[in-house]
């Protein structure tokens, strides 16, 4: 079965006044199957709403393409409809003729009594029976947003798109309307893609959340499956054993990425001097007991008195932390259990083999590991082999080219506040 909409290798430039361009989006791929609904999450600015006009035919990519059907999105039409956080009503209509416009411009092949019942069937599944001859001024925030669901829905689109449609609702009213348009997708099988900053709002109405990075080229970092039974009540939703699970996995992803936006901000090119080839290190620790040696060189100056004068030390919260730091570049160095180097070089994270050098393993208890054979099957003995030599030969804090290493050099730090303290 082809999917319903695809994203092909999206990417979005914006021109820059002095003649430079700006990435926001770089390699985009999401397929949607029909009936399903999908979240787009992320910090401001990561390009979520360009997406989705993209996904609307309101804009159009530089490079890649956006099908619907197996047809090309190159404008806008009926068959995608948007509901803007700010409702977009015409002041001057009444919630009755602001849905009419929609149904009478689109589906004018109807005859004027079946274009009739689809506007007040949809103004009674919105709830807004009573407030059918209001003028938009007459109506709250969340009555307004109903009537541009109602509008959207009733022209019958093929794809529902909605820019943070509750982001300026009361929580009693947003959960309200977000009941309601689960109720409405679920009945109509409506196919819907969501803009929100809200993780609980996320899980309660997604069969799958895409989780975007931080721009400049903003990419899809992470797609979780939502694994919760329909229909879904919120009360239901929070109990069910997973919830937390997913809750936990969407703000460990956001606060990287917050993260790693404050060390790009603080991070330079490589700095070298006293003979190393960089003296500018990011390490990263987890806070304990075993992290003390990091601590200790740093604050007593060892890490400065063996030529690395500008190690930043970074705090993480987990081993996984730990892990991302180290696979994306953003940490040069890390405390690991002595296990870890072996586990990432073994490929044993998301099947990538990551080469890892483990410059010193300090232990009181001893250390083993297992490996089984599916490890073994990926041929990553040589690497392990590779990096014991070039270690041997860090040992001497010479490289093969006879130039100073800073890997011994940190080794050296941390051995000397592991002697002193």
């Amino acid at each position: 079965m082809s999917p319903f909409v695809t994203v092909d290798n999206l990417e979005k430039t914006f021109p820059l006044p002095n003649g430079d361009r700006y990435i926001a989006l770089k390699g985009i791929g999401l397929e949607i199957k029909q009936g399903e609904f999908i979240s787009l999450i992320g910090h401001s600015g990561c390009g979520k709403s360009t997406l989705l006009n993209m996904m609307a035919g309101l804009d159009l990519p530089t490079e890649g393409i956006v099908m619907l059907e197996g047809s090309e999105v190159l404008r806008p039409g009926p068959d995608r409809m948007v509901v803007f956080q700010n409702y977009s009503l015409l002041p001057w209509m009444s919630v009755r003729q602001n849905i009419s416009l929609a149904v009478d411009n689109v589906l004018s092949y109807l005859s004027g009594q079946e274009r009739q019942d689809i506007v007040e069937r949809h103004i009674d599944m919105v709830g807004l029976r009573h407030a059918a001859d209001k003028p938009p001024d007459q109506l709250s925030g969340g009555m307004k947003q109903r009537v541009a669901i109602a509008r959207a829905l009733a022209i019958r689109p093929k794809l529902l798109l909605l820019d943070e449609p509750f982001g300026a609702l009361d929580a009693l009213t947003r959960g309200n309307l977000q009941e309601q348009l689960m109720r409405i997708c679920d009945e109509n099988q409506v196919t819907g893609v969501m803009v929100t900053h809200d993780v609980d709002e996320a899980i309660l109405l997604s069969d799958r959340v895409v989780m975007l990075t931080n721009g400049p080229e903003s990419k899809i970092g992470q797609i979780l499956e939502i694994d919760i039974p329909r229909p879904r009540r919120r009360m239901e939703v929070i109990n069910h054993p997973s919830y937390y699970s997913y809750r936990s996995e969407i703000i460990y992803f956001l606060n990287q990425q917050k993260q790693i936006k404050q060390l790009r901000a603080r991070k330079q090119g490589a700095i070298a001097r006293h003979g190393l080839e960089k003296v500018n290190l990011e390490v990263g620790f987890v806070p304990l007991i075993a992290c003390a040696p990091l601590a200790i060189a740093k604050e007593k100056g060892f890490f400065a008195h063996h030529g690395l004068d500008e190690v930043n030390l970074v705090r993480e919260s987990s081993w996984r932390g730990i892990q991302d730091g180290i696979a994306g570049g953003h940490l040069d160095a890390a405390q690991m259990p002595s296990g870890m180097p072996i586990w990432l070089t073994a490929g044993a994270m998301d099947s990538n083999p990551l080469p890892i050098v483990s410059a010193l393993t300090m232990t009181r208890n001893g250390n083993a590991i297992t490996l089984d054979k599916n490890s073994m099957n990926r041929e990553f003995i040589h690497s392990m082999i590779c990096a014991e030599c070039c270690w041997r030969h860090h040992q001497s804090g010479i490289r093969l080219d006879g130039t100073p290493c800073f890997n011994a050099q940190f080794t050296a730090a941390l051995l000397a506040s592991s002697r002193r303290y």
